[in-house]
């Protein structure tokens, strides 16, 4: 039998703990013709974006520069946290930020070559875990904090 449904602070409260600590995702993008694709990629969350990198010649960084659109998710699937957001190219990162995704990822794409950091920038985010988390799984709606 499923725990009884998490009230909508407390999933906002895991999915933010889930954005601090995790460190992988699986991120879906889509070609200019449709063809999706999906792969695994670690991230940096600020507490307003996710911060991604992937080499320029993968599917996802040809499909974000083409579309910018993104779908991540972050946990199994009994205890998801889906992302939808729009994603741009950031040109440079500080030394701070990529010391901080180094560190969280234990990969530093400052030390490959042709790797750009994509910044995502959150306008949909669901959490559940059992069917019955499926009502009021909405958290952001439009970018902006329902909870």
């Amino acid at each position: 039998m499923a725990p009884p449904p998490r009230p909508p602070e407390q999933r906002k409260k895991d999915t933010l703990h889930r954005l601090e600590h995790d460190v992988d995702a699986w991120v879906a993008t889509a070609d200019p013709v449709g063809t999706p694709y999906l792969v695994p990629l670690s991230f940096l969350s600020d507490g307003e974006t996710l911060l991604i990198s992937t080499a320029a010649t993968n599917p996802t960084a040809r499909n974000l520069r083409a579309s910018g659109r993104v779908r991540l998710t972050i946990g199994p699937t009994r205890d998801v946290v889906l992302i939808e957001g729009s994603a741009v190219v950031v040109d440079e990162v500080t030394d701070e930020v990529g010391d901080a995704f180094a560190a969280k990822t234990g990969f530093d794409p400052r030390k490959q070559r042709n790797y750009p950091y994509f910044r995502i920038r959150p306008e949909l985010i669901q959490a559940w875990r059992e069917a019955n988390e499926i009502v009021g799984r909405d958290l952001m709606v439009a970018g902006e904090w329902q909870v």
